[in-house]
């Protein structure tokens, strides 16, 4: 046989298969559960009953734009510190300005300061010792007390402050 024939009678094979593959599937009928309706039908009084209504209560509008103009042409200073959210306990109550250097203890190797407070309640003070907001105690001498302020910036840069709390001689005010 040639390759023309056996090309043509694939094809007519293939159209013979096809055509009754057609047949037997217009001639078998669908399953009972295709022709039952997907949703049940209601009569127009129970359509009525069931008209969906949004309430609004408890939930925001739609409608509204979700950045206010406010918000958004609101400018930032990059300069401006941030404050941190933490709960001020002991000596990080009192800013620098508000102690008074009394007196200086020297031990070993550690020296201890001795501050007191406008009311006259007296506090010690170690080298690492947080003080104030940003501060903390970084150099204790035998005549000062030397404190760092550490403060960030919106704009990530970081400010360094020194407060040198000086030991008043008798009779200096």
């Amino acid at each position: 046989m040639s390759a023309k024939k056996i090309k043509y009678s694939v094809h007519i094979l293939l159209l013979f298969l096809m055509s009754g593959i057609c047949m037997s599937a217009s001639s078998a009928t669908p399953p009972a559960d295709i022709l039952e309706p997907a949703v049940p039908l209601l009569s127009p009084l129970e359509e009525k009953s069931q008209i969906f209504e949004y309430i609004l209560e408890g939930r925001p509008d739609p409608f509204v734009p979700f950045i206010s103009e406010k918000a958004s042409t609101q400018k930032l200073n990059p300069d401006e510190i941030i404050e941190e959210d933490v709960e001020l306990t002991g000596m990080r109550q009192f800013e620098p300005g508000q102690l008074t250097l009394v007196a200086v203890l020297k031990t070993n190797d550690n020296k201890i300061a001795m501050v007191e407070d406008v009311t006259g309640k007296g506090y010690m003070l170690n080298r690492g010792t947080p003080i104030g907001r940003h501060g903390i105690v970084s150099k204790i001498t035998l005549q000062q007390v030397v404190v760092t302020e550490t403060a960030h910036t919106r704009s990530g840069k970081e400010i360094k402050n020194t407060i040198v709390m000086r030991l008043n001689k008798e009779g200096e005010q």
